[in-house]
């Protein structure tokens, strides 16, 4: 799905809206580092929201660094996790393809969102800008393998990188193909640099049913930003669940 218009009028994805409300609440000091959030229903009645919608949004702001469960404690606030990560500018369908056959992309979402603190941290992308989003489901041999959620920089930083990475973009967004494909593929002969990181997690009830698993689903989440010299081009996060083909890592410091 393709949706065009200025980000403002755009309908956002209800989960960024809370992910965003309870980061505010964080930068802000309600909740400041080191602090305890309050319990899950407490929360949920507080925003006025649901557990499971509220439980996505929590599980996207631990993924993200901003919070960390700690047992017998609950959800607390932190600044920052360690990094752990491949730094391969290959995208996800080729890394993964078993016997060297690539796994097929298949395009769930398509479209433009403003920045949430994932990709202002990331991206340095400033408030109301317009990163196009592309979600896609990866999957071989009839099963899916993985999901991608993959965010561009802003087309005027893509501009500055390399003039050729935005029309790729715009060229490309209805293809089944993924957005470090078409980027790598527009580079000609820019290098590209990568750096990743590789957390433990689980789906949650929204990708679980993405990738026909259950909500508890263990999984590997992969975090990913590419640059065009000192440009932040690209970030990335990519879930492979429990019994997806295996993903290469190494050590970096």
């Amino acid at each position: 799905m393709v949706v065009s218009g200025p980000a403002s009028e755009r309908q956002r994805r209800p989960v960024v809206i809370l992910y965003e409300r309870i980061a505010d609440a964080i930068h802000e000091g309600t909740y400041p580092p080191g602090s305890t959030l309050p319990s899950e229903p407490r929360l949920a009645a507080e925003l006025g929201v649901s557990r499971p919608a509220l439980r996505e949004a929590l599980l996207l702001l631990q993924e993200d660094g901003l919070l960390t469960v700690r047992r017998g404690v609950g959800r607390t606030v932190n600044d920052q996790q360690p990094r752990r990560g491949f730094e391969q500018i290959q995208p996800l369908e080729e890394q993964l393809a078993p016997g060297g056959a690539p796994l097929r992309v298949r395009a769930l979402l398509r479209t433009v969102e403003e920045p949430t603190d994932f990709t202002t941290q990331h991206l340095h992308a400033p408030a109301r800008a317009e990163l196009r989003f592309w979600e896609s489901l990866l999957t071989g041999d009839g099963a899916a393998a993985a999901l991608s959620q993959e965010w561009a920089a802003a087309d005027e930083v893509l501009a500055r990188a390399h003039p050729a990475f935005a029309d790729a973009l715009r060229a490309t967004e209805t293809e089944r193909t993924s957005m470090l494909a078409v980027l790598a593929g527009a580079s000609r002969g820019l290098a590209l640099t990568a750096h990743a990181g590789v957390t433990a997690t689980s789906l949650g009830q929204r990708r679980g049913a993405q990738l026909d698993r259950p909500a508890d689903t263990p999984a590997v989440l992969v975090t990913q930003v590419v640059r065009a010299g000192d440009i932040p081009i690209m970030a990335a996060k990519h879930m492979l669940p429990t019994g997806a083909p295996a993903l290469s890592v190494v050590q970096s410091s």
